[in-house]
């Protein structure tokens, strides 16, 4: 069985984690699989969005302890490279030209809390529960930091990291690691919503407002001002704006835009 169920649904890649024995725990195999899933997809033309969920009863419950129980006795360049390979994994997903969805339910524990952090458009289920459990283990959350901080806010953070305590989807919500939080019932057609609203995008604005949004995420200073007044330049004379404008005018529907 494979570890990881790979679909496309019209312009959706839906990547489905696949362990539900052990809640989509993941190991060195399971984040190979998902990187090189991510990757694909972000450079496929026909694929516009990314949807992450997982099998069975969760999202995934971080790392698997098996795989755990390995890296004790790796060395210490066997434990770099695997690090590597988990950083490789949020960074892939995080830079993905393509808008990529969480699907949210059940547990999303340590490295699963990541892949939520990672991902544009994170929608959970009242029932889910959340933690950074790494201190417990005598570990630290290294390589999903830089993503818990920036949807957290480096305060939060602390309390979370530090404690290691589980928390509702709803105190989620509130920290900024789910956009929304909806009954079980309705989470595929919420999700659905948000896939409509973003097919209605031209497909390259999309990349180059991810690409925007990261670079702008710093002090504001006058190279920020530059750089906007730039990138809004060079946009303008793009063919997708120009057909975007054409259509706005002739009151017709934009040639990414599916009737």
């Amino acid at each position: 069985m494979s570890n990881l169920i790979l679909e496309q649904k019209g312009a959706v890649a839906c990547l489905t984690l696949n362990r539900p024995e052990i809640h989509n725990a993941f190991d060195e195999h399971l984040i190979a699989a998902l990187t090189d899933a991510v990757a694909t997809a972000s450079a496929d033309p026909s694929v516009r969005i990314i949807l992450l969920s997982g099998a069975g009863k969760s999202f995934s419950a971080g790392g698997d302890l098996g795989w755990m129980r390995r890296m004790a006795t790796y060395s210490a360049a066997e434990n770099l490279a695997d690090a590597q390979g988990l950083a490789r994994l949020m960074a892939t997903i995080d830079t993905s030209p393509k808008p990529v969805i969480a699907r949210v339910h059940g547990s999303a524990y340590a490295g699963g809390l990541g892949l939520v952090a990672c991902a544009d458009i994170a929608i959970g289920v009242p029932e889910a529960q959340f933690a950074i459990t790494e201190v417990k283990l005598g570990l630290i959350p290294a390589v999903i930091s830089p993503y818990l901080v920036r949807a957290m806010g480096v305060r939060e953070a602390r309390r979370w990291c530090l404690t290691a305590q589980r928390f509702s989807a709803t105190e989620a919500h509130r920290l900024g690691l789910l956009h929304a939080v909806v009954p079980a019932e309705t989470l595929d057609a919420v999700i659905d919503a948000e896939i409509e609203a973003l097919l209605t995008a031209a497909p390259e604005a999309v990349a180059e407002t991810k690409r925007l949004l990261t670079a702008v995420d710093r002090p504001l200073d006058e190279g920020v001002i530059a750089e906007t007044a730039q990138r809004i330049a060079v946009r303008r004379a793009a063919p997708e704006a120009r057909e975007g404008l054409a259509a706005f005018f002739d009151k017709r529907s934009p040639t990414w835009v599916r009737e």
